[in-house]
């Protein structure tokens, strides 16, 4: 007679293999038989004090395959070492540097590091990362000290390539690789200096405003001016011109009919005399008037 009913195997079976799977796939992780190596990720093996190998392939890996018999001691007599080997970004902050001029400034450096060599990493250097920040920090100090402003301001990018070729050099030497580096700012520590920075600015733009008002009234002005001297010219010529316009043409009706004539003189003087607001008596025609010729007596 079974032990198990046969509608029962299956499951049974399902659930020993979901206990102990994962209790051998742990054993045997533990024995060193296989390992599992992780995206940007290498893993370092020591036996005996000794580096045997680095495994720098995702996925799972089995030891003995790559070093031998000895693999299966280093879980005993040795030690596994992992190493990460993503592209990490550290950014340094207030890094106090002096200027040319003697102000002192704040510095702000950003970089990148990469381990490309695991075991160096690991052996050469007690703290790589420590390490790698003091010498990113007092390369930019020296690169910077005593500058004049207006370069440490305008030519940062050249400034950071310095930095990096003086510090890539010795990070090759630890086991790893310096990526990018960049002075990402440049400021100002001591507050009264920074407010006297302020206020000269405040002023000079307030100089050049009113320069700029002053010369837009000027060029106005002229404008104006220039404007005026021609207007008035044209009106001086076309006033020069006008008795002679007025001369032909009176001449041109003279000779073509006096009477015409006659009755627009009539109408110019009668004009004139009620432009010049002057006092007019009008007599009719069978009015006696005496004159005075005498002058008095």
């Amino acid at each position: 007679m079974p032990l198990i009913e046969p509608q029962f195997a299956f499951p049974v079976a399902v659930l020993v293999g979901a206990l102990f799977i994962p209790v051998l796939l742990g054993i045997g992780r533990a024995l060193g038989i296989y390992t599992l190596v992780h995206e940007r990720e290498a893993q370092v093996f020591t036996l005996f004090g000794r580096v045997i190998g680095v495994i720098d392939q995702p996925g799972l890996r089995f030891p003995v395959l790559k070093f031998g018999p000895s693999a299966l001691l280093v879980p005993f007599f040795g030690k596994q070492y992992p190493v990460n080997t993503t592209l990490r970004q550290h950014y340094l902050r207030d890094q106090m540097v002096n200027s040319g001029e003697g102000t002192p400034m704040g510095v702000g450096i950003w970089y990148e590091m990469q381990v490309n060599d695991p075991v160096a990493y690991l052996f050469t250097n007690a703290n790589p990362e420590g390490s790698l920040q003091a010498n990113v920090a007092s390369a930019t100090i020296s690169t910077l000290s005593n500058l004049e402003m207006d370069k440490m301001l305008e030519d940062r990018h050249q400034l950071s390539r310095q930095v990096r070729e003086t510090v890539s050099p010795l990070s090759e030497r630890w086991g790893y690789r310096l990526g990018s580096v960049y002075i990402r700012k440049v400021a100002f520590t001591d507050r009264q200096m920074v407010e006297n920075i302020t206020d000269k600015v405040v002023k000079r733009l307030v100089q050049v405003t009113s320069a700029m008002k002053q010369d837009g009234e000027n060029r106005v002005g002229l404008i104006k001016s220039q404007t005026a001297y021609k207007v008035s010219q044209k009106m001086a010529e076309a006033a020069a011109t006008r008795p002679a316009v007025v001369g032909r043409a009176l001449n041109e009706i003279a000779q073509r009919d006096p009477e015409i004539l006659s009755a627009v003189l009539d109408v110019m003087e009668v004009q004139e005399l009620v432009q010049s607001r002057a006092e007019v008596d009008v007599l009719t025609g069978d009015v006696q008037v005496l004159v005075d010729l005498g002058g008095g007596g």
